[in-house]
C-alpha cells in the first residue's frame, strides 16, 4: 500500500511518539520472536544482504545497484533477489523488463534488473534457490535484513546521512523496523549515504556504532544540464523532499513540487494534470528513475529523469569488505558459503 512517512518520525520524540511506543515495543518483540522461531535456509553461494533499519527512503536500491555493478565488473555472476514490493507476481520469477512492468514486479525490481539478473519472490528462500539454479555465483538480497528466511554471508545497513534513524523509535512510534542496537549488532557494516553537497555525511549515526562505516555519496548523473531550468518536479518515493532538494542544489528553478506516496502508480489523468500545470508555468516535468518506471510507457514523452549513482568515498574499504565474497564465489557451488549467520 502506498504511504507517506509521518512527519513526526523525523522529529525529536514527542507526545505522539510516546503514546505509540508501547505498540512499537510489541512490534519489535513480535519481530524478534519471528526471527527466533523461523527456519533459516543456507544457500550454497554467498548471500550479500543490502537492507536498512528504517521504513523507506534510505537509498537502499541505489546501493544495491552499486554493489551489483562492483561484482559484475569483477566477473562475478551475481543475481539479485527482491520481494517485488508493489508488484502482483509472487514468484519466483526472473524479471524481464521487456514484458514485465511495475504493476507486475514492482519499481525496484525493474531498476535492479538493469544491473544484473533479478528475481522477484515473496518467499525469499525460494527466490534464492531459483537464482542459484539459474547460475548465480553470488546472491544480492535486496532488503530482507529483518527477514530470517535466508542466512546472510554479509549484511549491509544503508543509512541516509541526513535523516539517520529519525526519532529512533520503532514503528509506529518512529521509522525503525526493529530495535536500533540489536539491528546494528546483526550487521557487518553500515553504508552511510549522503546526498552530494548537503554535508550530511555524519548525520544520524550513533557514536558507539561498532561495525565498519562505509561513506558514500548519492550523486546526480549529468545534473549540470538542469542549472537555471524551470522545472515542475514530482516524485513518489520514501522522502520526495530529498529529490526536490537535489534539484535546487543543482541550480534548477522549481516552480512547483508534487509529492506522492511511496511506490505510487501514476495514472494518465494525473499525469495530464501535471503536464497542464507545467505548461502554464513554462516549466519542464522531471521525476526520478524510480518513479518513471511507474509511469505508463505511452506517457514518458516530455518527462525528464534525473538519474543518481552511488560514489564510494573509500574503494579500498569496499574491497576489504566485499573482497572475500568475490573471492569465494568461484568455488561456492561445491561448498557452503563462509560466515553464514
Amino acid at each position: 500500500m502506498p504511504w507517506f512517512a509521518p512527519v513526526f518520525w523525523g522529529e525529536p520524540p514527542g507526545f505522539l511518539a510516546g503514546l505509540l511506543s508501547p505498540i512499537g515495543a510489541a512490534y519489535d518483540t513480535a519481530g524478534r520472536l519471528r526471527r527466533a522461531m523461523s527456519r533459516c535456509y543456507r544457500a550454497t553461494v554467498p548471500v550479500v544482504c543490502v537492507g536498512n533499519l528504517v521504513a523507506g527512503g534510505a537509498g537502499k536500491t541505489p546501493v544495491a545497484q552499486a554493489i551489483a555493478i562492483w561484482l559484475v565488473e569483477r566477473g562475478i555472476p551475481v543475481h539479485v533477489v527482491t520481494r517485488g514490493y508493489g508488484g502482483r507476481l509472487r514468484g519466483p520469477v526472473r524479471v524481464d523488463p521487456t514484458r514485465h512492468d511495475a504493476l507486475a514486479v514492482g519499481d525496484e525490481a525493474l531498476l535492479l534488473a538493469t544491473r544484473a539478473p533479478c528475481w522477484v519472490a515473496r518467499d525469499r528462500a525460494a527466490g534464492v534457490r531459483a537464482a542459484v539454479a539459474g547460475g548465480a555465483g553470488v546472491i544480492l538480497l535486496d532488503d530482507g535484513l529483518q527477514n530470517p528466511a535466508v542466512a546472510k554471508t554479509l549484511g549491509l545497513i544503508v543509512v541516509d546521512g541526513g535523516y539517520g534513524f529519525g526519532n529512533r523509535r520503532v514503528i509506529p512510534a518512529g521509522p525503525l523496523r526493529e530495535n536500533l542496537r540489536r539491528g546494528l549488532a546483526r550487521a557487518d557494516a553500515v553504508v552511510l549515504l549522503a546526498a552530494e553537497g548537503d554535508g550530511s555525511e555524519a548525520g544520524g549515526m550513533q557514536p558507539d556504532c561498532k561495525v565498519p562505516v562505509l561513506n558514500a555519496v548519492l550523486a546526480p548523473v549529468d545534473g549540470d544540464r538542469l542549472a537555471g531550468v524551470r522545472l515542475l518536479a514530482f516524485a513518489g518515493i520514501g522522502r520526495p523532499e530529498k529529490f526536490f532538494a537535489t534539484l535546487r542544489a543543482l541550480g534548477a528553478e522549481l516552480v512547483s513540487t508534487r509529492a506522492f506516496p511511496d511506490h505510487h502508480p501514476f495514472g494518465v489523468a494525473e499525469l495530464e494534470g501535471l503536464r497542464r500545470d507545467a505548461e502554464r508555468s513554462g516549466a519542464r516535468l522531471i521525476t526520478t528513475a524510480k518513479d518513471i518506471v511507474r509511469v505508463p510507457s505511452a506517457q514518458h514523452t516530455g518527462i525528464e529523469v534525473l538519474d543518481v549513482e552511488v560514489r564510494w568515498s573509500d574503494l579500498i574499504a569496499l574491497e576489504r569488505l566485499c573482497g572475500s565474497v568475490a573471492r569465494s564465489a568461484d568455488g561456492s557451488r561445491s561448498k557452503p558459503a563462509p560466515r553464514l549467520r
